[in-house]
């Protein structure tokens, strides 16, 4: 019969084969597209995972060759439009998800249930009537005509996630405060809001990405480099000839575009942690 013991350090070996087995999974892809980038042309079609030669012709295109003004000007307009989305967002989901954490009144259910299913609803039916309605008001190919269709993208996860976190915060905190003397926007503001800091720094990331990687609505609502994003842009690359497909362009903008994702990830990870499971526990 086995131990204790053993048993745990057998447990602990078919975990750390899982979890290699998943990283080698969920990585793969992206070690394909980051060996795509440094491939010449002639070398693109030979099927092998590593380069024969490593050169960064693909990289000098986007960044100093002829793509570089689609790309510079396409990673310009995401960085922009994705941080403007995410701070309004927050700052909207952070009021709307303490009144549904703290304040009793009708239709607060109506609330949550309404952000969900426009969470979950199909983006792509609604991107023609968006378009025509853009185009008639001066929205289309703008910053703001993206920002505002992203924010029903990145506000109902926002203001789920969010409320999550108030609820956890003990009402006595703000009450204390607020016999202490402080207002109720002196006791949101210094006692709440940094108690729920970390709930709100993983509501930031998560909005981020979700603006950073959408492709449907830039693709559909702009028509130039004033306010085309990077996944929408990508589709534009051309290769030095109509005979020749712009793969290790792309690879290469593929991976310069990921790198500020996995640089967040890598800095920030304890408070993403920290954040995801905090929210996970309703108080």
């Amino acid at each position: 019969m086995m131990d204790e013991g053993q048993l745990s350090r057998g447990t602990k070996v078919w975990w750390w084969v899982a979890g290699i087995v998943i990283l080698v999974y969920a990585l793969f892809p992206v070690a394909w597209i980051v060996s795509l980038s440094f491939k010449t042309p002639s070398d693109l079609g030979t099927g092998q995972f590593l380069p024969t030669d490593w050169v960064g012709d693909n990289y000098d295109n986007i960044l100093r060759g002829d793509a570089q003004d689609l790309f510079l000007s396409s990673l310009r307009n995401s960085v922009g439009i994705s941080l403007i989305a995410t701070f309004i967002s927050v700052v909207l989901a952070m009021f709307a998800a303490y009144a549904i954490a703290r304040l009793d009144f009708p239709g607060k259910r109506l609330i949550l249930t309404t952000a969900l299913a426009v969470a979950i609803f199909p983006v792509i039916s609604i991107v023609t009537p968006l378009f025509n309605l853009w185009r008639n008001i001066g929205l289309y190919d703008t910053w703001p005509g993206l920002i505002i269709p992203y924010l029903s993208l990145t506000l109902p996860i926002s203001i789920w996630t969010m409320s999550a976190f108030f609820r956890q915060i003990p009402w006595e905190l703000e009450q204390a405060a607020q016999v202490d003397g402080a207002t109720t926007w002196q006791a949101f503001r210094k006692v709440i809001v940094p108690l729920a800091t970390p709930g709100v720094f993983t509501t930031a990331i998560i909005s981020f990405f979700i603006a950073w990687n959408d492709f449907i609505y830039g693709i559909s609502l702009t028509s130039t480099e004033a306010a085309r994003p990077v996944p929408a842009a990508l589709a534009f690359f051309t290769g030095a000839s109509q005979f020749e497909e712009p793969t290790g362009a792309i690879a290469a903008a593929a991976v310069v575009v990921t790198i500020p994702v996995v640089i967040l990830v890598l800095l920030f990870q304890r408070r993403i942690v920290s954040g995801l499971t905090q929210g996970a526990v309703k108080g």
